[in-house]
């Protein structure tokens, strides 16, 4: 291994000894005990199989097979889960021809950025991860089941199905993915047209024609932003079968992988004969596989906090010093759009999933030593998916990049680094993304232009108030107990046009921008943030603010003392501007929300084992 991944690993294991211990014990007595539905008295017991048809009825009655939870993402607007629709009866049948049984546990909401970006809905989006990982808990609820297949493939959902099963963390899960759309209007043609619809030189005709043809089909979006770092992180953790990640939805592969998922998921339960629950699975080992192949292949921002809350829902403590740490030593291997030209289709064209694992296994980078869906050892998943008549056989996989302008071996990578970087300074700790993002860029010392909004900024930028000077926008009052967090991925075009115009431009926020987000540094997740007290609230117009992705800082140029002294100016939303979009529905979450460097969650980590005193009741 690596000196500095088995050190950050080492240290992580220690950290998380207490809760981890405590979170394993409790499943492991779960595993033992077996799903309820064997000491269920009977009218429970016949509500739990009073649909099933023959001979699923019967045998639910005798308790002699595995019976697996299938829950679900499926909604047909969103384009990355519309092809869920079919996917339950296919694996129902697979399970069964497996030996098992399967049951429809519950469905999951699943909810489009890319719909909600720039709107009111937006933001319920951060927040939709833990309602999707509750979701998951309920349908698992009925401890009727010996594992489950997880549905999903977007931002927030597979997060949060992720979440939502390690609460079940006894029972082996699978994830079974969809697959990206097939390539359209190339990424780097849309954000040209985005930023000439900025400027005004296109109208929305223009703008939606192409919009659709890169938006065109089923299938995830094709750039390489959150969902499709999803994707990446649950094969490289041995959540998905090898090489199931990036086959499109209408690929022949597609249907025998998901088949395949079924028979293996009814394989790996304790009456399967390989038991492998999910609890194990993801370990701290598996955790710092995850984190370095999201930085090798410059994944999506927001995993700095769906991973963080992803390990403490399994009892392992994961920090922004972790990710920075790996971050320095991990090498950016892949060029995927925002990062470079080529799209998710290309980078597995050139290798993709089971290249990426072959060539950081060989660099000491990931641990091997791990448990997956398909066994142990993640060398299982350098093969590559083949067809051998209508069933999926693994054959060994590339030794080579077919092209080194999309992904490069570890001994000869695009970057030294990672691209994703953590910033301290007196604004707070915030993190950047640099793997886009030109090196003439990276420093910036500027005025800062205060903002509390995002329809302020695109406002000004309207009125071209923005033209002709260098700026820090400063959008504020963005974090999660402010409004939930949104992305504010609208707001890259106005700021694309301004760098391209020659001013030297940052965003500093307490908000999010898209995993997408590319060329102009932003120093995003600021924390603490400014409707807690956070120094973003004390920042003024005309402040420099220094963003500095070389050197790792974020300051305002001020003596820390008279930061300090100043009043807190504007504010988040309150009372009755919630209303509508059901955003006043989420008041709790915004009051018990986390910060974002400990994963923007409303849950509280696993705690240790500790004694609890029995009440006497007289």
């Amino acid at each position: 291994m690596h000196p500095t991944v088995a050190a950050v690993t080492d240290r992580i294991v220690e950290r998380s000894e207490p809760a981890r211990t405590a979170y394993l014990a409790r499943i492991d007595a779960a595993a033992e005990r077996g799903p309820a539905r064997g000491r269920l008295a009977c009218a429970n017991l016949a509500h739990g199989f009073a649909a099933s048809e023959e001979p699923v009825k019967t045998a639910l009655r005798s308790g002699g097979k595995p019976n697996i939870a299938i829950v679900s993402a499926y909604n047909d607007m969103l384009s990355a889960h519309q092809p869920f629709r079919d996917y339950p009866e296919l694996l129902k049948q697979a399970i069964i021809r497996a030996g098992g049984l399967a049951q429809f546990a519950g469905g999951v909401p699943a909810m489009c950025d890319g719909i909600t970006q720039g709107r009111a809905g937006m933001e319920l989006s951060l927040f939709s991860r833990d309602v999707i990982a509750m979701s998951t808990a309920i349908a698992l609820s009925h401890d009727m089941f010996d594992g489950a297949l997880m549905l999903g493939v977007c931002d927030k959902i597979v997060p949060g199905l992720l979440i939502g099963a390690l609460s079940f963390g006894h029972l082996p899960t699978v994830f079974v993915p969809a697959g990206p759309m097939a390539s359209g209007l190339p990424n780097g043609e849309k954000a040209r047209v985005r930023q000439l619809y900025a400027e005004g030189k296109v109208g929305r005709e223009e703008l939606l024609a192409a919009e659709s043809a890169s938006y065109h089909s089923a299938g995830t979006c094709t750039f390489y932003g959150t969902a499709n770092s999803n994707q990446m992180l649950m094969e490289v953790m041995g959540l998905h079968l090898p090489d199931a990640t990036f086959h499109s939805p209408d690929s022949p592969l597609r249907e025998p992988l998901t088949r395949a998922a079924g028979a293996r998921v009814t394989d790996i339960t304790r009456l399967g004969g390989e038991f492998t629950p999910v609890g194990r699975l993801v370990d701290e080992r598996s955790i710092v596989n995850a984190a370095v192949a999201l930085l090798s292949t410059g994944g999506s921002t927001n995993h700095t906090m769906h991973l963080v809350a992803i390990a403490s829902a399994a009892g392992i403590t994961l920090t922004w010093d972790d990710l920075s740490e790996l971050s320095a030593v991990v090498p950016q291997i892949a060029r995927i759009y925002p990062n470079g030209s080529a799209d998710v289709n290309h980078f597995h064209a050139a290798g993709g999933t089971a290249f990426t694992v072959h060539t950081l296994l060989r660099a000491g980078l990931l641990h091997d030593d791990v448990l997956t869906v398909s066994g142990r050892g993640l060398w299982r998943h350098t093969r590559e998916a083949r067809l051998d008549g209508d069933r999926v056989v693994w054959e060994e996989g590339p030794k080579a990049s077919a092209d080194t302008d999309v992904l490069r071996p570890a001994d000869d990578p695009f970057g030294p680094d990672g691209g994703l970087r953590m910033l301290s300074g007196n604004l707070g700790r915030a993190v950047v993304k640099t793997s886009a993002v030109a090196p003439e860029h990276r420093v910036v010392t500027a005025p800062a232009q205060l903002f509390d909004d995002q329809a302020a900024f695109l406002e000004a930028f309207a009125a071209g108030e923005l033209d002709g000077r260098d700026l820090v926008a400063v959008v504020r009052y963005q974090g999660p107990a402010a409004n939930g967090m949104p992305e504010l991925h609208k707001l890259t075009p106005a700021l694309g046009v301004l760098q391209d115009r020659g001013q030297q431009v940052a965003i500093v926020t307490d908000g999010r921008m898209s995993g997408a987000s590319g060329k102009v540094p932003a120093a995003i997740h600021v924390t603490p943030e400014a409707a807690l007290g956070g120094p973003l609230a004390r920042v003024r117009d005309g402040d420099l603010v220094t963003v500095d992705a070389e050197a790792g800082t974020l300051d305002v140029l001020l003596d820390s003392e008279e930061l300090d002294r100043r009043d807190p100016t504007g504010r988040p939303p309150q009372g009755a501007e919630w209303a509508g979009t059901g955003r006043e529905l989420f008041a709790s979450f915004r009051a018990a929300v986390g910060s974002a460097d400990t994963g923007a969650s409303v849950f509280q980590p696993v705690p240790a084992a500790v004694e609890v005193p029995r009440v006497q009741h007289v």
